[in-house]
């Protein structure tokens, strides 16, 4: 069984089974612990942009540096949750704090170029989310070992082509396409929307798969990892909605 999504991968799973039913995960813990660092992430977003919003012309500039900030240390985090994971508890809650200062910054900067933009991001991602965790309640769409692989294969092209971009980028190549305007730019926009989606209900399904069977702590890791995603697809959607406002 294989995973795109590196935090939630079926083999780092097995390593983390409950040793007494007592002391196991369960959905509604995971669920919880999910909320908490939502809720986390919300009120740092919020923080970061009333810090910036408060600096004027210079708003930009402080953006600027929150988010390169943030990025890395929020980056440092994730990679420490995923090898730590018996630590969840402290290090998801730091990460939405932390990705939650990054994400307020990247509004900001995004929300002066396209007034009401991050109302509609914020807004289409609970709707993403609302609507594949209702096809997934109700086994409107089931996740299949199929299915699965379908979606590894689709994140891990995205992962590459960004990653090639990235890299060009320092040597003065621009790969166009990714951030055109145009119906390709758009197209591409759709398709990775549609991918991280789906990778909600990998991640709900994985959830349920190991309720019962893995330790308390991993309520918290498990919470983490559909941060990611959420992130990600806020990440997408708030990139389209520039495009189609550009």
């Amino acid at each position: 069984m294989r995973r795109y999504n590196p935090t939630m991968s079926s083999s780092l799973m097995q390593k983390e089974m409950a040793t007494s039913v007592h002391n196991a995960m369960t959905v509604q813990g995971t669920i919880h612990k999910t909320g908490i660092l939502t809720a986390l992430l919300f009120v740092a977003a919020a923080w970061s942009w009333s810090q910036i919003a408060g600096q004027g012309e210079l708003a930009i500039a402080y953006a600027q540096k929150y988010m390169m900030i943030s990025a890395i240390v929020g980056f440092v985090i994730a990679l420490a949750t995923v090898f730590l994971r018996k630590y969840a508890a402290f290090l998801a809650p730091l990460y939405a704090l932390v990705e939650g200062l990054f994400l307020g910054s990247v509004s900001m900067v995004m929300e002066q170029f396209f007034p009401g933009i991050v109302f509609q991001a914020v807004l289409g991602t609970m709707s993403v989310f609302a609507v594949m965790l209702f096809l997934y309640e109700r086994k409107i769409i089931r996740v299949t070992d199929k299915l699965r692989s379908i979606v590894f294969a689709a994140t891990g092209a995205i992962f590459l082509m960004y990653l090639a971009s990235w890299i060009l980028s320092f040597f003065g190549v621009q790969m166009g396409f990714l951030h055109d305007s145009g119906p390709l730019g758009i197209g591409i926009s759709l398709f990775v929307i549609a991918v991280a989606a789906f990778n909600l209900l990998l991640d709900f399904d994985m959830v349920e798969q190991y309720a019962g069977r893995m330790e308390k702590y991993m309520e918290w890791y498990c919470g983490f990892a559909v941060l990611v995603t959420l992130v990600w697809l806020y990440m997408e959607i708030l990139r389209l909605l520039a495009k189609t406002r550009d």
